[in-house]
């Protein structure tokens, strides 16, 4: 039987579910994908004719799970008031093949997302910070604070939207005793004085500027969309830091902000050696100083939707959530609703 794992079901199994136990879940993922033991075959987008919309086919398997998300990037749903974004994952047993649910994407990118940056800022961010500015202040921020704040001391946010409602809503949701939050009128001022920074936007064009930087800063560049001219952050961004990617196939074939400043010359190959896994690892070194400042640089790994998307089927089956589906039953013939 395939379990068929609606939003709300998953929304009510990520409930159960710890943000340590998808933070370390994608950390192993990393690693093992570093380490020769997870495979994540390079992926190749279908740009739909006549339309501006991409689907982007993500495959993996690991040890103990494996599976295909299929992404669906379409901007023209803005103006209509849908998702731009859109997905459903399939996880298969990696032994068998066996086809064993069809899940929602939506909520898992969301958490593997975050979990993905707090592996990084876990590895790359100082150990005494505790400034957290946002770039954006929707659902990706929400997980994002929640995340960083199981890795890292954040006790002040500082963020930033371009819609000063949205910001509000943020603060007011999210602060609590301990947690200080405040409004930022520009996306400077969320970045000036900041330990750690996520940009957590669909921008098309350069909002954050390498040249605010301050030293010692980590920064975790989530949010733009994965097409080679779309990039949230500049090129003195990624020219200022030390970069780490998540993959160097994706960074070079869907990251603006890497494939930009290649093309212009002022980066180079040589400058995307370290990928997020050989730093788990403790092949290639984290922060090396205080002064440092880190950039990650997040497309989306196939790695990271599987390993998070298991936590959920496995606490769903644990629960008595989804609904199961025989797909292997043969339709009755024809002449069986013959009168």
């Amino acid at each position: 039987m395939v379990l068929i794992l609606t939003h709300a079901d998953i929304t009510a199994a990520l409930s159960m579910i710890s943000p340590e136990e998808i933070i370390d879940a994608v950390e192993t993922a990393h690693a093992d994908l570093a380490a020769g033991t997870a495979t994540q075959p390079a992926r190749t987008p279908a740009h739909v004719p006549g339309s501006t919309a991409v689907l982007v086919p993500m495959t993996a398997a690991l040890n103990h799970t494996a599976g295909v998300k299929l992404l669906a990037d379409v901007p023209a749903n803005s103006a209509a008031g849908r998702p731009v974004q859109q997905s459903a994952i399939v996880l298969a047993d990696p032994h068998t093949g066996t086809c064993e649910a069809f899940l929602d994407g939506a909520a898992i990118t969301r958490h593997r997302t975050a979990a993905t940056s707090a592996v990084a800022t876990r590895h790359l961010a100082r150990s005494d910070s505790h400034l957290l500015g946002l770039v954006g202040a929707g659902p990706q921020a929400r997980a994002h604070l929640s995340a960083l704040r199981r890795v890292r001391p954040i006790d002040h946010v500082i963020v930033w939207s371009r819609h000063h409602a949205t910001a509000a809503r943020f603060a007011e949701e999210m602060t609590e005793p301990g947690l200080r939050i405040d409004i930022a009128t520009t996306p400077h001022d969320a970045v000036r004085r900041a330990d750690i920074v996520c940009t957590v936007t669909p921008a098309r064009t350069p909002i954050v500027r390498g040249a605010w930087f301050p030293d010692g800063l980590h920064v975790n560049a989530v949010g733009a969309p994965p097409r080679p001219d779309h990039r949230e952050i500049d090129t003195d961004a990624v020219t200022r830091a030390r970069l780490i990617i998540d993959s160097l196939h994706t960074a070079t074939h869907e990251s603006g902000a890497i494939m930009v400043p290649l093309a212009a010359g002022d980066l180079t190959t040589d400058d995307l050696t370290t990928e997020l896994g050989d730093v788990v690892r403790g092949s290639k070194p984290g922060r090396t100083n205080d002064t440092e400042i880190t950039l990650f640089n997040s497309v989306g790994l196939a790695i990271q939707d599987m390993a998070a998307a298991r936590l959920v089927l496995d606490t769903a089956r644990a629960q008595g959530l989804g609904t199961p589906v025989d797909l292997t039953g043969v339709a009755p013939s024809p002449r069986a609703f013959a009168g």
